[in-house]
């Protein structure tokens, strides 16, 4: 028997899409204040529900209520009796609170080596040629075997490199050192936003993301995303891109199943396409359309679709279009893009339904059991089995506390990397210099060249150059990458 992802009522009928075809993803847009948190949380329940597991950004803290189980009210009892059809009892779902910034749920960590060049490139923001150096810069650390885990890593291996014209020069195609130095410059920028909490260890384990509970609830997973956004909304977008790639790389081909294996929400998402590089919007199309087979639904939640590249926006299945807004020339050709959007119903006019619909009321147009467009509904929204609105303090923190992985990411982990080895390297560097320093120096020999230079930094650019240059034709590796730059495998 076929199970459905259910949605609201239209006219009496039920308006749902088999839970089988929700990893062909989906779309929520519409005007602010036009119900699309709601709606995100009553899908992200019923896939909870249903045993799908949903990470999902909690932009304003009131998707938490999802934690909580609905209460009786006016509100509920209206909409329920507009929508007879509809079996419906409050009830909650297993919920797991994230953080970025480490404040309010879990620390959300990944590793610079995992992010990549790419999307490292569009978290600072650099211009092509930057981004070229970025790429000598990886690719010389994965040759020499350096693992980049945290921003003073990525530092340290740039500060090398500067000592070292020749390591710079012997990179593929050369790396200017004035590339590296404005690159150092938006490290510092960006670390004052706060965005060394992202890189580090322990980093995010997908299999966290998979987890039920003992009764085959899936867990839903929250970011919590309002500080984040406005204080860094390229760490926000980054991140979730990531996230995205490293689903792609790590998770097997699931083909045909009876549902997706994981539901991804992103808020905002017109933060994931500006003012990004072309070469990643590609990869983020491409991404998009292979980890379909990968059994990931990626549900995009926007003010309206045309914040999405048409490649992305042809990929959605599932559309939800809540009320949109047009009083000018601009926003009258959106609102005919946005009807053209849809598989007309001879019942109604798409485009002026657009503007008339109430909060909870939206435009939904759902894929088939074949994965055909149904056309176009006007649709009631049901109301959350959960709460709706913000959890309280005391209940946000028993919930925290009672986490399945309370304490596993807490505490962070600086093991061995490259500033580490980097920093064993100069001091072996300088113990192997003393004796024939001493020597040439005699009693009077002092730790300073002629030129005022230390030991260590006329080592720099003697000895330890052979030394490394050795060390790189040993280990003669680069690692793999995938389509957005991160690794394409655990270390």
């Amino acid at each position: 028997m076929e199970t459905y992802l259910q949605l609201g009522s239209a006219g009496g009928r039920l308006i749902g899409q088999p839970l089988r075809m929700c990893n062909r993803h989906g779309l929520i847009a519409g005007a602010t204040g036009s119900g699309k948190t709601v709606t995100l949380q009553v899908l992200a329940e019923s896939f909870a529900n249903a045993g799908v597991p949903v990470f999902a950004a909690d932009i304003k803290g009131d998707l938490s209520g999802v934690a909580v189980a609905a209460t009786a009210s006016e509100a509920i009892d209206r909409r329920l009796a507009q929508m007879p059809e509809l079996a419906w009892q409050p009830g909650a779902v297993p919920v797991v609170f994230w953080d970025i910034l480490g404040d309010r749920g879990h620390p959300l960590r990944t590793t610079i080596s995992e992010m990549g060049p790419l999307l490292l490139a569009s978290l600072l923001d650099l211009n092509d040629n930057q981004l070229a150096a970025l790429y000598g810069i990886f690719a010389w650390a994965d040759q020499q075997g350096l693992l980049l885990l945290d921003l003073k890593d990525l530092h340290a291996l740039m500060d090398w490199l500067l000592a070292h014209p020749q390591e710079l020069a012997s990179v593929s195609g050369g790396i200017a050192a004035a590339s590296i130095q404005a690159i150092q410059r938006r490290l510092v920028i960006l670390q004052q936003q706060g965005a060394e909490r992202l890189f580090g260890e322990p980093a995010l384990q997908l299999a966290d993301l998979m987890q039920r509970d003992l009764s085959g609830r899936a867990y839903i997973h929250l970011l919590e995303a309002g500080k984040l956004i406005q204080e860094s909304p390229r760490v926000y977008a980054c991140f979730l891109l990531w996230l995205l790639s490293e689903l792609h790389e790590q998770l097997p081909e699931q083909g045909d199943a009876d549902k997706p294996r994981l539901v991804l929400f992103f808020d905002e998402a017109h933060l994931l396409f500006e003012r990004t590089p072309k070469a990643l919007h590609e990869r983020i199309e491409q991404v998009v359309r292979l980890i379909r087979s990968k059994g990931v639904g990626v549900f995009f939640v926007t003010q309206s679709p045309g914040d999405l590249p048409d490649p992305v926006l042809a990929q959605l299945g599932l559309r939800i279009q809540h009320a949109l807004r047009a009083y000018t020339p601009k926003e009258q050709k959106a609102l005919k893009a946005v009807a053209d959007g849809f598989r007309s119903n001879p019942a109604f006019d798409t485009r002026e339904i657009l503007t008339e619909l109430a909060v909870g009321e939206a435009l939904v147009s759902v894929l088939d059991e074949k994965g055909r467009p149904a056309v176009v509904e006007r649709t009631l929204i049901a109301p959350p089995r959960s709460r709706i609105g913000v959890l309280s303090e005391g209940e946000r923190s028993g919930l925290f506390q009672a986490s399945p992985l309370a304490g596993r990411y807490e505490r962070g982990i600086d093991r061995e990397s490259a500033y580490e080895i980097l920093a064993q390297r100069a001091q072996q560097a300088a113990r192997a210099a003393q004796p024939e320093t001493d020597s040439k120096g005699g009693a009077g020999g002092g730790r300073k060249t002629a030129s005022g230079k230390s030991v260590t930094d006329g080592l720099i650019n003697t000895t330890v150059r052979s030394a490394v240059q050795t060390l790189a034709r040993q280990i003669g590796r680069e690692l793999a990458r995938g389509l957005l730059g991160s690794l394409t495998g655990r270390k």
